[in-house]
């Protein structure tokens, strides 16, 4: 309804977009909004909504002006009192920080770091500096898909045997969520190179590892002790920590052979 009663489409990348209102019908005017463009346009577009146009804001993924172009342009119709609003659409930030595993309460959305070593190093000797004077909460990153390696080894030498998760592709076919250390996540995906709109989540301040033995054998043991079978408690502690459930159920028969030993 939003996109059929605008006057003008604003949008990233019009070969994007136009296919999609090409599906649904839609014939507006469609005009790039980038972050090259945003700033000289700005002027000309606040001009139009104060004639009475209605101009729509789409990106190509995600919502608009969170890592996205939109920002200049929603700020400067807010400063001339024009009304602004917005639909409620997908969220890769949110979504990656769901299904992480990680604590959701509080987070910090970062964006991207910067591309360059030294710069990305800097913004990462911040972020532990904030932690130093008190800041515990998930991060949660953007990252291009040919820079993932090197960023998850920058994060694990700053950040060290921190959990975190590495969202890939959400909502779409190929979605793929990896759970482990970041030096374990950066391991991997030297090995293995990624595709597709990523997110890097990582665990707060303080927060155990996930997998790591002493939880392990926690949660196998609560298991266990809430009368699931050795079989089932595996299962259970692998959905839970994303461990392989062979790996897990091998814990949990060493954990019962030490535990029986002790009577």
């Amino acid at each position: 309804m939003t996109l059929r009663a605008a006057d003008l489409i604003l949008c990233e990348d019009t070969r994007v977009t136009a296919p999609l209102l090409a599906r649904h019908g839609i014939a507006a005017p469609l005009q790039p909004l980038h972050d090259h463009n945003e700033a000289g346009e700005v002027p000309r577009l606040v001009e139009r909504l104060r004639g009475g146009a209605r101009i729509a804001l789409v990106s190509d993924a995600g919502t608009p002006l969170v890592s996205d172009p939109g920002y200049r342009l929603a700020r400067a119709a807010m400063a001339e009192g024009l009304h602004v609003s917005g639909v409620p659409g997908p969220n890769a930030a949110v979504m990656a920080l769901t299904l992480s595993g990680l604590p959701p309460l509080p987070f910090l959305f970062q964006g991207f770091l910067p591309p360059k070593e030294a710069a990305r190093r800097e913004a990462i000797a911040r972020l532990r500096a904030a932690e130093g004077a008190g800041l515990s909460a998930t991060l949660i990153l953007f990252e291009a898909p040919h820079r993932l390696a090197e960023c998850l080894a920058a994060l694990a030498e700053g950040f060290g045997d921190r959990p975190a998760a590495v969202a890939r592709e959400l909502t779409k076919r190929f979605e793929e969520v990896r759970r482990d250390t970041l030096p374990a996540l950066a391991a991997h995906y030297a090995a293995h190179a990624a595709r597709g709109e990523i997110v890097v989540v990582v665990g707060p301040a303080g927060e155990a590892a996930p997998g790591g033995a002493d939880e392990v054998k926690h949660r196998l043991r609560a298991a266990l002790a809430a009368g699931e079978s050795l079989r089932d408690a595996a299962a259970l502690v692998a959905a839970a920590t994303g461990l392989p459930r062979r790996q897990v159920y091998a814990q949990a028969l060493e954990l019962n052979r030490d535990d029986l030993g002790t009577r």
